[in-house]
């Protein structure tokens, strides 16, 4: 059987003989010691936050994690039906490469753009940052309510 023509067992289940498991080894002990960041860390493209977003009976409650990120490096925008949160999470120090074992932080800018399940009122929109968890506080229109209007002479 010719040596890289595997038999249906070992197709089926994985398994590679002795002599390929040494190739291997001698593979990894060529490769340089420096750990490589997985590409997508690689591209200049923004970073997507994850969001918690809820309800309560008067307002809309957004909630992300944002540890390590000034407030002045955050801007968020908000219209009636949806919220932007953009900003930049900078390293501090940088460190050589051969001397990361993992590298998984995400360092950069980030964005998130949220449709709103309904209208909100864009002038009482309260943001706070606490422990690392940024929180916007964001009330709720209520259609229901009826306004009487003077009518002038």
């Amino acid at each position: 059987m010719p040596k890289n023509k595997k038999s249906f067992f070992e197709r089926l289940a994985g398994n590679s003989s002795i002599d390929e498991e040494e190739e291997m080894e001698d593979n990894d002990e060529k490769e340089t010691k420096a750990i490589k960041e997985p590409s997508w860390l690689e591209d200049e493209e923004s970073g997507q936050l994850t969001i918690d977003m809820f309800q309560t009976p008067t307002e809309i409650v957004i909630e992300a994690m944002i540890a390590g990120v000034k407030p002045e490096d955050i801007d968020v925008s908000v219209n009636k039906d949806m919220l932007t949160i953009n900003g930049k999470r900078q390293k501090s120090k940088e460190t050589s490469e051969e001397n990361y074992y993992y590298k998984e932080l995400y360092w950069g800018s980030f964005s998130r753009s949220i449709m709103l399940p309904q209208e909100v009122d864009t002038d009482n929109v309260d943001a706070t940052i606490k422990n690392g968890v940024l929180k916007i506080r964001l009330p709720k229109i209520d259609k229901e309510k009826t306004q009487k209007i003077k009518i002038k002479n």
